[in-house]
């Protein structure tokens, strides 16, 4: 096991259907949590915490170009 490695968005699947990709960012830290809205009952489901190049990541694997971001 390699003591430095490259951290990396896990795979994943959604329902576009279902859910909507997000991010939750703190209004006074700047911490940004990626994850799901379920659309029907409007809850946030956390998926991890990432950073701004895990955040570009994020958007190229569920395949968008503007992510919602909830305060």
């Amino acid at each position: 096991m390699p003591l430095f490695h490259k951290k990396t968005v896990p795979q994943f699947s959604f329902d576009p259907q279902k859910q909507e990709p997000a991010v939750r960012r703190s209004i006074c830290t700047g911490e940004m949590t990626v994850g799901f809205i379920d659309k029907a009952t409007g809850k946030f489901h956390d998926l991890m915490m990432v950073d701004s190049q895990g955040l570009e990541e994020f958007r190229k694997q569920v395949g968008v170009e503007e992510i919602r971001t909830i305060y």
